[in-house]
């Protein structure tokens, strides 16, 4: 069953908590953090992207950056922008955002159940950008991106979360710069930390990460450094209970038809798919229907019976539209590493799909219906991992918050 514990954040006093928070390091690079951080002195950016303190063009890998990070932390605690709370604790964590709100719980979790596969995962994680992290972790001895994680539904989870919330008042509550609402509660009584860490002891098999594979997997590798840390032993993560969460289209782009002529290509598409032509932008609304625009012309795709594989990878419609499409007809093998095909998250629209074609960019977009969370669970209790670019999850926990000194 899934180890949880209440842990002593280090977060921002309230007036400052608003100008603090930092969307997550890796949405953004360096010149965007530069730029967003631009005349706010306590920006979480300047730990978690500290290189936008130093000159530009510095490797963002040197130890001088991650040196630079503990520099910043440091100052912001002896400045009393961020104090430690004195007892551990959870924290609900509610964001609002285009009328539907998410709630969760703030915690850490056990990096053993990582290890042990307690801590199920669906994406495969790359070296390169592990090292970053835990040169991060290390340097500066905190963990400061929390794993965004999922898990299935707990009826009294949620009734520990409503009670909480109608009877204290938030410790955080405010409008980021992008529209979402971020609002914060601190769980000190020691009886409901009790029954939240039984609750997951009792009732919660498995939690599955959603998004933050690499921050999780640096924590883990950085737990092994530092065996006599009984905090690296555990990792920051917030967990949301399933009905909590929706998980947004991620759509591609090609750049070019492979030789095909417009023609051709269509005459090979429909030996996989029924094609019809829409009127406007497509939003598939059910899986096994995707969109398509090629020249000024969106096109509804619907797979064929029969030309997709029933498994869990086989079944998902980034899988179908890969196999029969992207690999099967334009020859892009690996999306990973094929600089001929590119993926824009929902969150920009399917308006982005036309502008990337309209101005030549790329030849043909395609959008697809996102996968559900019940696809991702089946995904990752089955062992395998998911396509790159499969899930998009929106909006997203600011960094800064809640921190986890290890």
């Amino acid at each position: 069953m899934a180890i949880i514990k209440p842990f002593r954040a280090l977060r921002p006093h309230n007036e400052y908590a608003k100008d603090v928070a930092s969307r997550p390091y890796d949405v953004l690079n360096s010149e965007e953090a530069r730029k967003e951080a631009e005349g706010n002195l306590v920006s979480f950016l300047h730990v978690t992207k500290s290189e936008i303190d130093l000159p530009a063009g510095i490797d963002i890998h040197a130890q001088e950056v991650y040196d630079r990070a503990r520099q910043n932390l440091q100052a912001f605690i002896d400045k009393k922008i961020l104090f430690q709370d004195e007892a551990p604790c959870y924290y609900i964590y509610e964001l609002a955002w285009k009328g539907r709100t998410q709630t969760g719980l703030v915690c850490v979790s056990s990096v053993q159940d990582y290890f042990d596969d307690v801590i199920k995962k669906h994406e495969f994680t790359r070296p390169e950008k592990e090292k970053d992290r835990i040169d991060h972790m290390r340097t500066i001895r905190a963990q400061t991106g929390n794993v965004f994680m999922a898990c299935k539904d707990i009826k009294e989870l949620a009734d520990v979360f409503t009670h909480w919330k109608e009877h204290n008042n938030a410790d955080y509550y405010f409008t980021a710069d992008d529209g979402v609402v971020h609002t914060v509660w601190v769980v000190n009584a020691v009886a409901t930390i009790d029954v939240i860490t039984n609750l997951f002891k009792e009732k919660v098999p498995f939690t599955y990460i959603a998004d933050g594979h690499h921050r999780a997997a640096s924590a883990a590798k950085v737990s092994k450094e530092l065996p006599d840390s009984e905090d690296a032993q555990y990792f920051l993560t917030t967990i949301f209970p399933a009905n909590q969460l929706a998980i947004l289209d991620y759509n591609r782009v090609a750049k070019d038809l492979n030789g095909l002529s417009e023609e051709e290509f269509l005459k090979r598409v429909e030996k996989h798919f029924t094609v019809e032509k829409v009127d406007s932008a497509f939003a598939p609304p059910q899986l096994h229907q995707f969109g398509m625009y090629l020249s000024n012309q969106w096109y509804k795709l619907t797979a064929k019976e029969g030309t997709y594989r029933n498994d869990p990878i086989g079944v998902l419609d980034v899988t179908i539209l890969q196999e029969n499409i992207l690999d099967g007809i334009l020859g892009i093998k690996d999306p990973r590493t094929d600089n001929r095909v590119d993926f824009v998250g929902g969150i920009r629209g399917l308006g982005e799909l036309e502008k990337r074609v309209n101005s030549g960019e790329v030849k043909v977009a395609f959008s697809l219906h996102p996968v559900s969370i019940q696809q991702l669970f089946d995904i990752a209790d089955s062992g395998n991992v998911m396509p790159p670019k499969s899930t998009w999850f929106e909006p997203k926990l600011r960094d800064g918050l809640l921190t986890h000194l290890i």
